[in-house]
């Protein structure tokens, strides 16, 4: 009996348990996507290959099994290198398969012929093609693997046009079982007790929790450690909600206090990066402690020599420490003057972004669109940011209650991963959790990059709530009377801003061209109004273009934890 390399590649997918594919498809790989759909693949067909690769990307992370992203030859192959960049530096699994000139066309100068192995391999921790028909699987299992082992990432499979339509018998094909989920490793005893010391020891701890806990779902044992020892913590912007946000213990609003004074700091999953600032002084004590926690043995150590290291699975390793901690009876006590310190600095930053958000004059800033936002939007839903101000000011705005429910730039700090982010995380939601709802906010700049993906959401029917705060450029922008001032000064090009983009803009008429609902709102009232409509339509995708003061910024002099440099 022959098989097609389409299908070869379908069937090796479907056995490693690959659930969603997202693409666009094309010479020399249609005939793959028309397979994966008959073997019980789901297949998004999206409008950028950078959008599909950020979608499959964000599977990855929600399920912790890879997506798959399918483009072709040269130019589609490398409009996906950005997802894959993005994957592996956030250290999300992901497969992305390209199509590639046929193989007896190799030098010639073949339709989009460019050298795709080699240029994957500096974006995927494997990049590889297979050698012939029968070696597929063998090579999609090995792919699928080492994306999820150890330290997850992107994995980039070669497929010349020749073999998707080339047969072969199936008794010479190569089949392989479905790959084992990831070992669980732990950290070494020695190294479990000494963490425990140092922390007993602390006069001031700190507990930074990472993406890295998020996506190794310790969010149980995470809770149990901090209510055990009465531990203060931080959680980075995607870690929002492994333990929920109002928790009593959390000091994300006294973020600045929290890392400049800490003596001890447990990093759970977390990379001391520019996220962080590489915890070093001024932002931390030239003295502090580091105990850090990861599953990669190579970022152990990184600017900071650790008091302590435990490499293994977070919430194995955050098991051990319950188990040390539980024949200790060690507990931080909460009446402490960090305590005391900690909790006045939230009260006042807190005030001082009520302030903001109740204020009244028109147009609205930021905080008085969080603040409605934050009061109308479902609890549980999963919450997709970006944008410069608008994902700053959002993150510290608007509460995550459950893990795995924000994705937003990451550390890469990529703009345009919206709305392929808010494709794959509705996807997921409608298989795993059906009703909880997607909630998208970009800024107008963030929005821009992928804007035609509406169509897609509204081709899937995929009831995504999009809310695009529009200041009219990038940073800030300008109002219609200075943008018409500004014209008299000559060509657009020589005298605007380049921060700038179109004043009052309506981005709810692409959603409405397409079938979804559009609201274009100026006051509370309206905001208010459209929100309340759009949740309680649970069938229909919508946008609410939100127009906010152009000058509107954070308050950088009185918000001293609201830098760029901590997204």
């Amino acid at each position: 009996e022959a098989v097609t390399g389409a299908q070869l590649i379908a069937q090796a997918l479907r056995a490693q348990n690959i659930e969603y594919m997202f693409g666009i498809v094309g010479i020399p790989v249609t005939e793959i996507a028309i397979a994966a759909q008959a073997v019980g693949i789901k297949y998004v067909g999206m409008r950028n290959e950078q959008a599909a690769c950020y979608a499959a990307s964000a599977v990855g992370y929600l399920t912790g099994r890879p997506g798959v992203c399918l483009v072709v030859s040269g130019p589609g192959f490398l409009h996906a290198l950005g997802g894959m960049a993005n994957a592996t530096i956030n250290c999300w699994p992901l497969i992305v398969i390209g199509g590639s000139s046929d193989r007896n066309q190799e030098t010639m100068g073949a339709f989009q012929e460019f050298p795709q192995v080699e240029a994957g391999r500096l974006y995927n921790k494997l990049s590889v093609r297979p050698s012939s028909l029968e070696v597929i699987p063998a090579v999609i299992e090995k792919a699928v693997r080492t994306s999820m082992y150890g330290r997850p990432g992107s994995c980039y499979i070669d497929i010349p046009g020749d073999f998707v339509n080339l047969q072969v018998n199936k008794s010479s094909v190569k089949y392989v079982e479905c790959c084992l989920p990831p070992p669980i490793s732990m950290a070494e005893h020695s190294a479990v007790s000494k963490a425990a010391s140092v922390i007993a020891l602390s006069k001031q701890p700190l507990l930074i929790i990472g993406k890295g806990a998020a996506y190794s779902h310790a969010e149980n044992n995470i809770r149990k450690l901090v209510e055990l020892c009465g531990l203060p913590f931080l959680p980075t912007p995607m870690a929002k909600g492994v333990v929920p946000d109002n928790h009593p213990n959390c000091v994300a609003a006294a973020r600045s206090t929290a890392l400049q004074h800490a003596d001890v700091i447990i990093l759970l999953g977390a990379r001391l990066n520019w996220i962080l600032h590489f915890g070093l002084p001024p932002r931390y004590r030239q003295d502090v402690k580091v105990i850090q926690i990861d599953i990669c043995a190579e970022e152990l150590g990184n600017n900071v020599m650790p008091a302590a290291t435990l490499l293994g699975d977070i919430n194995a390793v955050t098991q051990q420490l319950l188990e040390e901690f539980n024949k200790r009876s060690w507990k931080y006590p909460s009446n402490s003057e960090w305590w005391k310190k900690l909790r006045g600095k939230i009260k006042n930053n807190e005030e001082r972004s009520k302030g903001l958000a109740l204020q009244k004059s028109l147009p609205m800033n930021y905080y008085t669109v969080f603040h409605h936002i934050r009061e109308l939007i479902p609890k549980d839903c999963i919450l997709v940011s970006e944008g410069a101000n608008t994902m700053d000011i959002g993150r510290t705005m608007l509460p995550n209650f459950y893990p795995r429910q924000r994705l937003d730039a990451g550390t890469f700090g990529t703009m345009g991963v919206g709305l392929g982010f808010a494709i794959a995380a509705a996807m997921v939601a409608r298989d795993r959790t059906p009703g909880r709802r997607v909630v998208c906010i970009e800024g107008d700049s963030a929005f821009g990059f992928s804007g035609m993906e509406l169509e897609t959401i509204c081709r899937y029917n995929l009831p995504i709530l999009i809310i695009v705060v529009n200041n009219n450029g990038i940073y800030t922008g300008l109002d219609a009377n200075s943008w018409e001032e500004m014209l008299k000064f000559g060509d657009p090009a020589t005298c605007v801003p380049p921060v700038s983009l179109l004043p009052n803009a309506h981005y709810e008429k692409i959603m409405s061209a397409f079938g979804g609902k559009g609201y274009f709102v100026k006051t509370p009232e309206e905001l208010q109004n459209a929100l309340k409509a759009s949740v309680t339509d649970k069938q229909t995708p919508s946008l609410i273009n939100v127009m906010i003061d152009p000058q509107s910024e954070r308050k950088k002099q009185e918000f001293p934890w609201l830098t760029r440099s901590n997204l």
